[in-house]
């Protein structure tokens, strides 16, 4: 039996049918749907995995997680996941930044080829079906009362029920003696009331440095402008390793932002004097530094309280370090989150010291198995959660089937 039919609790349910035929295996899924979050992840297209195929360096992806995972990815990796789905007819690309997509930028290709498995190992598939209460029975198995009622049985189970984004729906693998680590949010975007900055939503900056000073937390990447403050994946990875210490700072810290990390403040500072040298009767205001766009420069340099009317010739020493001070350490109040939607990951989950990570299976109590975000796993953005689900449900799904084996 596999409680969850999201990526982890579905491949783990075609892995174990196709691997012991003539087993029984049933999926339940509480929702109306399967699959859901494969379907709106990247935007719609499905970041399936990360073309990362050394499982060390994969690992180190992961805030939460990572030496557990080491032992599972030698044995199903990136690459697996890239030959399992080819196999199958779902080629897969890789895009600059590492996180590959089908070649049909279409996440229905994935759910597609899920279910055309599922369906011809013999999956039982039911929807609208969760699983209330869970009961070991004492001769081994389990007894599970299910939401619209019925009572079934099964001998071996797997909770592949996603994310504890509150402790209540960790409840079933506490009810069978599993400790929850807390659960927080990880990958979300910050919330700024800069008025200047929230003005040029829709900007975006390739390489941006994106700091929490007090925390030592600091990331590099893009970053995008927005309505309600700042996200990209710079924020997002920010967001990801520092989940618990960004939650018992409640949300409300100073964020400082370097535009121009590539550049020291001598670097800087010599481009800025050379400006002034070559274009003395321009306005600063008129002219950027790339990669940074007009509107961005122009609210950067208003922002280090340089007059609109200002003209390189007329910049003072004073001025130009107040403006290198602003390009490299932009401080910004955050004073909160949003959940980022495509991945609404947690961070927290079953401890991972009661889960034997060669089998997925409980520690405490026998016949019970763990797969994905309900673990207390969680990856930074590009690929990394998904593939941690595949690993996590094809690991399961094999011990699952030879368990069942006569």
């Amino acid at each position: 039996m596999v409680a969850g039919g999201g990526a982890a609790g579905f491949f783990a349910a075609v892995t174990c049918a196709q691997a012991a035929s003539g087993v029984e295996v049933t999926l339940l899924e509480k929702g109306p749907q399967f699959l859901s979050k494969v379907r709106i992840s990247g935007g719609g297209r499905c970041n399936v995995t990360h073309a990362c195929f050394d499982a060390r360096e994969f690992a180190a992806h992961y805030p939460r997680g990572a030496q557990a995972l080491i032992g599972p990815l030698k044995t199903f990796q990136a690459s697996d996941t890239v030959a399992w789905f080819e196999a199958r007819g779902v080629k897969l690309k890789t895009e600059r930044d590492g996180r590959m997509f089908p070649t049909t930028d279409s996440s229905q290709t994935i759910i597609d080829c899920l279910l055309g498995e599922a369906k011809a190992a013999g999956v039982k598939l039911i929807l609208n079906r969760g699983i209330e209460c869970a009961t070991r029975r004492q001769e081994g198995g389990f007894v599970l009362k299910l939401s619209g009622g019925e009572t079934l049985e099964c001998d071996r189970l797997l909770l592949a029920t996603g994310g504890c984004r509150v402790p209540a729906l960790g409840q079933l693998a506490v009810s069978l003696g599993h400790t929850l680590e807390p659960p927080v949010p990880s990958l979300f975007t910050f919330h700024l009331e800069t008025p200047w900055l929230r003005e040029l939503a829709g900007v975006s900056v390739e390489a941006v440095e994106a700091a929490v000073p007090e925390t030592g937390l600091c990331e590099r990447g893009a970053l995008l402008l927005t309505h309600w403050g700042v996200s990209g994946p710079v924020i997002l990875r920010l967001s990801a390793w520092g989940a618990r210490e960004l939650h018992g700072l409640d949300y409300r810290f100073p964020l400082r932002l370097n535009w121009l990390p590539h550049l020291g403040v001598e670097a800087l500072a010599g481009q800025l004097q050379s400006r002034r040298a070559a274009q003395p009767a321009r306005f600063v205001i008129n002219t950027p530094i790339a990669p940074l766009t007009a509107r961005l420069w122009e609210r950067l340099v208003r922002a280090a309280d340089i007059p609109g009317g200002t003209r390189w010739a007329d910049l003072s020493r004073a001025g130009r370090h107040q403006l290198v001070q602003q390009l490299l350490g932009t401080e910004l109040p955050v004073t909160g989150k949003s959940l980022n939607k495509d991945e609404f990951v947690t961070c927290g989950g079953v401890r991972l010291s009661e889960v034997n990570f060669k089998t997925m299976e409980s520690r405490l109590c026998p016949g019970l198995h763990f797969a994905g975000e309900l673990l207390d796993i969680d990856g930074i953005t590009g690929g990394f959660n998904f593939q941690a689900a595949w690993t996590t449900g094809w690991l399961a799904g094999q011990a699952m089937a030879e368990q069942g084996r006569p």
